[in-house]
């Protein structure tokens, strides 16, 4: 059951027992949460009693002490499941890192257990309306007031954002900074706090069970002892974790390749046409050849990025890479496999449909891939 080289015998046993949890727990369910726009919070909170969630926080604050090897694993699951899960990962392998990294030892002791619990839920909210892969140029202001910060501002697209209760905040901290940049802090905001809403429940082409919001703040009071790391070093901070979440992007793309693949192998071998298999065609042997060597492909990157990632390398310029090219390569995929579906890929009742709609954003979100290109090209000293 293994996927890749460095999977050891307690991965694989961890995989297969998330997997179980999963075909229990989220498969049975996961149709009705797309209809009801939500995946519940009682899930979060069996996750987190299964040790699912956030396995790699220390032991000293409730964690498992595991590498990242089991967040792979996890965010690979979840996504065969089904890409509306994508919550679970931004949780665990993107916001919570944050906290990990740069907070102090009280707001770990604080938070942590909580996260790894499930009774909390975590987002990390960057996007703005008139902001989206332009950090430096978000508007949301902190204004510090005697031991608290005056935030104001709206934000936009948030990942957990109904569910949240602790929400990662960019701010303007320093609107005067410049460069711009260097004006940005991160600011822990928690669910009740004053002047802190959340909006509508953003209605979306595909992921329909991930809760995305709008949120809002209207001179929100924040405890100055929620600042997450030192004041105006906040576009550092992202810099530096922004490399982990593309790759968890990528590693979601990738195994959405891989399911539709399948679901479109198992189809044309039993669907006839013209009185012999669709799959007897020559025409759709060679789509889907061509498909498996892409996966393949990407597969085989993947596997060596994730290895230099957990050994501290410099992976800038090719989880740059792997971003832009896995999710394109999800996005042509989709196509040839509802094309091979014929007018049942355009049912809602076929799984190839959701699939179709749930991909594209993953080109948009974590970075535009126009702004991949624009890092690869960059440091290519071009």
């Amino acid at each position: 059951m293994a996927r890749y080289r460095f999977e050891e015998e307690e991965h694989t046993m961890f995989r297969k027992s998330l997997r179980k949890f999963l075909e229990k727990e989220a498969v049975p369910q996961y149709d009705q949460w797309e209809k009801d726009r939500l995946i519940p919070k009682s899930f979060w909170r069996k996750l987190g009693e299964m040790g699912f969630l956030c396995p790699q926080v220390e032991e000293q604050y409730g964690g498992l002490g595991l590498d990242f090897r089991y967040g792979v694993i996890i965010g690979e699951e979840m996504e065969r499941v089904g890409a509306s899960l994508t919550g679970v990962g931004l949780h665990n392998d993107i916001t919570v890192p944050y906290i990990e990294a740069y907070g102090t030892d009280r707001q770990k002791q604080e938070w942590l257990p909580g996260c790894i619990s499930g009774e909390y839920i975590t987002a990390i909210a960057m996007t703005e309306p008139g902001a989206g892969s332009d950090l430096a140029n978000i508007s949301t202001t902190a204004v510090k007031d005697g031991d608290h910060y005056i935030v104001n501002g709206q934000k936009t697209f948030i990942t957990n954002g109904i569910n949240s209760t602790h929400v990662l905040v960019v701010v303007k901290t320093d609107p005067k900074a410049e460069p711009k940049h260097k004006g940005i802090s991160l600011l822990m905001v928690e669910e009740g706090t004053p002047g802190f809403t959340k909006g509508r429940k953003l209605d979306k082409v595909g992921l329909h069970a991930q809760d995305t919001s709008e949120l809002y703040f209207e001179d929100c009071k924040v405890p100055a002892a929620n600042l997450v790391g030192e004041e105006n070093k906040g576009f550092t901070y992202l810099m530096e974790k922004l490399q982990q979440e593309r790759l968890v992007v990528a590693l979601a793309a990738q195994i959405a390749s891989e399911d539709m693949l399948e679901m479109t192998v198992d189809y044309v071998k039993s669907r006839k046409a013209f009185g012999k298999p669709v799959s007897a065609f020559q025409n759709t042997q060679f789509k889907l050849v061509e498909m498996a060597t892409e996966i393949e492909l990407g597969k085989a990157f993947l596997e060596s990025l994730i290895e230099e990632h957990m050994a501290g390398k410099d992976v800038v310029s090719k989880v740059s890479m792997a971003k832009y090219w896995l999710t394109e390569t999800a996005k042509k995929i989709s196509g040839e496999c509802m094309q091979l579906h014929g007018g049942y890929g355009y049912m809602e009742e076929y799984k190839i449909a959701r699939r179709y709609r749930d991909i594209p954003v993953a080109a948009i979100y974590a970075g535009s891939n126009e702004i991949m290109k624009t890092i690869i090209a960059k440091r290519m000293g071009l």
